[in-house]
């Protein structure tokens, strides 16, 4: 699997969706905003069902811990979900495949392989290698920013250590040895 990134720059941030909408769907801009905004591994993005948001909150298990993720929708968590459930009423999965039924009869989310294929897409267009995991990654990477407590974005990822959040961020060795370089005392 090819190892993918997140996204540093808030200008390009801002426009991923743009270009997911104009190369892609509203469907995959709205995944990668939703997504970014929530901080969810992709199956678990892609399994959000409607009956899992309640009140203002998404509460699901985690499919790789197990573990209860109980979040709140943000303002724009919160307008996507709304302008989805407004269009698709009907609808079970919050990011629908509009083709399954048609196929299999069944209804299904958004398969993670179609939502790869829109992001590597639109990443070769900025020259960010983007993938389904960039979402979580940036989502992190921002907060670190803001914050620089690694601690708390090992939380808000649920990870069980901050050395795997470092590496998970993408913070590196020479992003260290820059913060000696440019802080002097």
């Amino acid at each position: 699997m090819q190892e993918v990134e997140a996204v540093k720059d808030e200008n390009i941030l801002k426009s991923i969706p743009i270009l997911l909408s104009k190369h892609s769907t509203q469907q995959m801009a709205d995944v990668w905003e939703f997504g970014i905004n929530m901080a969810l591994r992709i199956s678990d993005l892609l399994g959000i069902r409607y009956s899992d948001i309640k009140d203002g909150r998404l509460t699901i298990v985690e499919s790789k811990t197990g573990k209860v993720a109980d979040i709140p929708l943000n303002t724009k968590a919160l307008a996507i979900t709304e302008s989805i459930m407004k269009q698709y009423p009907e609808g079970e999965f919050l990011f629908q495949s509009r083709n399954s039924r048609n196929v299999s009869n069944r209804i299904k989310p958004l398969s993670r392989q179609s939502v790869a294929k829109a992001f590597k897409d639109v990443g070769e267009i900025i020259g960010v290698k983007l993938g389904t995991h960039s979402m979580r990654k940036t989502r992190g990477r921002f907060l670190y920013a803001k914050t620089n407590d690694i601690a708390r974005v090992s939380k808000m990822l649920r990870h069980s250590s901050t050395g795997v959040t470092l590496k998970y961020i993408g913070i590196t060795k020479s992003d260290i040895d820059a913060d000696f370089n440019e802080m002097v005392l």
